[in-house]
C-alpha cells in the first residue's frame, strides 16, 4: 500500500510540477539570483574561485550544485532548472511521509502537492536556493520528528548526527538553515533528557552533533585557509552580511503582501484546528514537533529583515505538513480551508510566473541582446553596471570587477557589504575601458548607489557612445560602446 501510494503521488507531483514551471523553463533571465548563480558555476569550470575571483555571500556548496551543472552536456539553464524541479518533487514526496505522522494518507498527499503549487508564488521554483536545501532539511526533519516521538530509542545518538549532518548540508546551501538546525538539535537533546540521560551524555551528544552540523562548512573553511584565502571566505561568507542595509519602508511592502499571500495557511493551520474536530496520523505525537519546526523557519525567514518573497521557500515545507489535517476534511462546511489554499495555490501558481515573464523577457530577446553585445566588444571586457548577470556567461565576455552581480556596486545596500569602497572599485572599472557597458533605462527595484552610478555615466558620456536600446520583457536597457 505504501509503495503504491508513493508512486502514486509521484506521479501526480511530477506532471503538476512541470507544468507549473513550464512557462518559466529556458528562460535565462528569469530570476536575478539563479542567473547569476549559474554565472558563476561556468565561471569555476574555467578556474574562478568563489570569494577571490567572483564575489557573493552565498555558501560554496551552492555554487558547486551549479558548478555541477557544467559537467553535463546539456544547456545549462534548462540544467539546473529541472534539478531544482527534481528537488522539489523528492522533497513533495519527504514532506508527505511527514504528514502522514498527523493526517490520513490521501491528505498527506495533498500536503506534498500544496507546496509543490506554492513554491512559484514566491518565486522560489526553479534554482533558489532553498529549492535545494529544503530536501535535506525536510530529510533531517523526517529523522527528528520519529525519534522525538519514541522514548529510549537506542539509535538516538546516530540518528541525531544523521540528522545534524544533513542540516550541515543544507547550510553550505544556506546559511540560513542553522536557526532549523538549532530548534531540531534543542528537539534532541529535549528527547535525551526525558530519556534520563545523564549531563555528560547530553554535553558529548550535543557536542557531537553541533561537529556534525558544523562539518561541511569548516571543511570548505579549511580548503580556503589552504589556499590562502581564509581571511576572504570569513568576510564573504559571515562579516560581509554586518554590513549590508535595508530599505525598510519597501522590506515592510514586502511583509505585508506576503502576509496577505499567506492567509490560506494561516486560516488552515490557525483556525481550522480551532473549529473542527481533530483528526488523526500515524504518530498523532508527533504534532508539537512539527510546529516548533515551523516557529523555527519563520524566525529564520523574519531576522534579517529583508523579507524577499524567495526567502518564504524554507516556510512552504512545515507550513505544508501542517496544512495536512485541514485537507483531509470531506464534509460540506469543512472542506473550503483545504480547498482554499489548493484554489489559491493553482491561481497564483499561473499568475505569478506569467508576470514574471512578462517582466522580465524571455529567451528570444535576451538572445538578441547577447548578440547585439558581443558584437562590439572586439576583446575588450563587458561591464553589466545595471541588468542581467547572465550576459557574462551568454557572452563569454571577461568580467572586470570581482563583483559581477550588478547590485553589489549600483545598490545603495551594499555598499559597506563589500570590504573595499564601491566608488573606487567603479573607477578602476571604467578606467579600464570595457568594451561594451550595459545600463538600464527602467525603474529600479532598490535604491542606487547615485556616486557609482554618477561616475559611470561622466565616463560614458565622454569616452562612449550608446549605439542601440534593447527589451527584456518591461524592462529596458542602452548599450554603450567605446568611440
Amino acid at each position: 500500500m505504501g509503495a503504491r501510494l508513493r508512486l502514486g503521488s509521484l506521479a501526480l507531483y511530477l506532471p503538476i510540477a512541470f507544468a507549473l514551471r513550464l512557462l518559466m523553463l529556458g528562460k535565462p533571465a528569469f530570476q536575478s539570483d539563479e542567473q547569476f548563480y549559474l554565472l558563476v558555476g561556468q565561471r569555476m569550470a574555467q578556474g574562478a574561485l568563489p570569494y577571490v575571483d567572483i564575489w557573493d555571500r552565498k555558501p560554496w556548496g551552492l555554487f558547486a550544485l551549479y558548478r555541477a551543472v557544467y559537467a553535463l552536456r546539456f544547456d545549462p539553464v534548462l540544467t539546473y532548472q529541472l534539478l531544482g524541479l527534481a528537488c522539489s518533487v523528492l522533497t513533495a514526496l519527504v514532506i508527505e511521509r511527514i504528514a502522514r505522522r498527523i493526517a490520513p494518507p490521501r491528505a498527506a498527499q495533498w500536503a506534498g502537492l500544496v507546496y509543490l503549487l506554492w513554491q512559484p508564488v514566491f518565486n522560489v521554483a526553479l534554482g533558489q536556493s532553498p529549492v535545494f536545501y529544503n530536501l535535506p532539511v525536510a530529510l533531517a526533519a523526517l529523522i527528528v520528528v520519529d525519534v522525538r516521538t519514541r522514548a529510549h530509542d537506542p539509535l538516538l545518538a546516530r540518528r541525531g548526527l544523521e540528522a545534524m549532518l544533513l542540516f550541515g548540508l543544507a547550510m553550505q546551501i544556506k546559511y540560513t538553515a542553522v536557526f532549523e538546525g538549532a530548534a531540531f538539535g534543542l528537539m534532541l537533546l529535549g528527547r535525551g533528557w526525558a530519556d534520563g540521560w545523564p549531563p555528560r551524555r547530553l554535553v558529548l551528544a550535543g557536542a557531537g552533533w553541533i561537529a556534525a552540523a558544523l562539518a561541511p562548512t569548516a571543511a570548505v573553511w579549511t580548503g580556503y585557509a589552504w589556499l590562502g584565502h581564509g581571511d576572504a571566505f570569513v568576510q564573504a561568507n559571515f562579516t560581509s552580511i554586518l554590513g549590508r542595509t535595508t530599505d525598510m519602508a519597501d522590506a515592510f511592502g514586502r511583509l505585508a503582501k506576503e502576509c496577505l499571500a499567506l492567509i490560506p495557511f494561516a486560516l488552515a493551520l490557525l483556525l481550522a484546528p480551532h473549529r473542527l474536530r481533530p483528526v488523526r496520523g500515524e504518530r498523532p505525537a508527533a504534532l508539537p514537533s512539527l510546529r516548533i519546526w515551523a516557529l523555527a523557519s519563520i524566525g529564520g525567514f523574519l531576522v534579517f529583515g529583508t523579507w524577499y518573497d524567495h526567502y518564504l521557500g524554507p516556510v512552504l515545507v512545515p507550513l505544508s505538513v501542517l496544512a495536512a489535517p485541514a485537507l483531509a476534511r470531506s464534509r460540506p462546511g469543512e472542506r473550503w480551508y483545504g480547498q482554499l489554499l489548493l484554489g489559491m495555490g493553482v491561481v497564483d501558481a499561473i499568475a505569478v510566473p506569467a508576470l514574471q515573464v512578462r517582466e522580465r523577457g524571455d529567451a528570444t530577446q535576451f538572445a538578441s541582446m547577447t548578440h547585439a553585445i558581443t558584437r562590439e566588444l572586439h576583446g575588450r571586457c563587458l561591464y553589466v553596471f545595471e541588468g542581467d548577470s547572465a550576459l557574462y556567461r551568454t557572452t563569454n565576455a571577461c568580467i572586470p570587477t570581482r563583483f559581477a552581480y550588478p547590485s553589489h556596486l549600483n545598490a545603495m545596500n551594499e555598499a559597506g557589504a563589500l570590504n573595499i569602497d564601491p566608488v573606487s572599485e567603479v573607477r578602476r572599472i571604467m578606467a579600464s575601458r570595457p568594451g561594451v557597458v550595459v545600463v538600464g533605462l527602467s525603474k529600479r527595484p532598490n535604491r542606487a548607489n547615485d556616486k557609482t552610478r554618477d561616475i559611470v555615466m561622466e565616463a560614458l558620456r565622454s569616452d562612449y557612445q550608446t549605439y542601440t536600446q534593447v527589451s527584456l520583457g518591461t524592462r529596458r536597457f542602452a548599450l554603450w560602446r567605446l568611440k
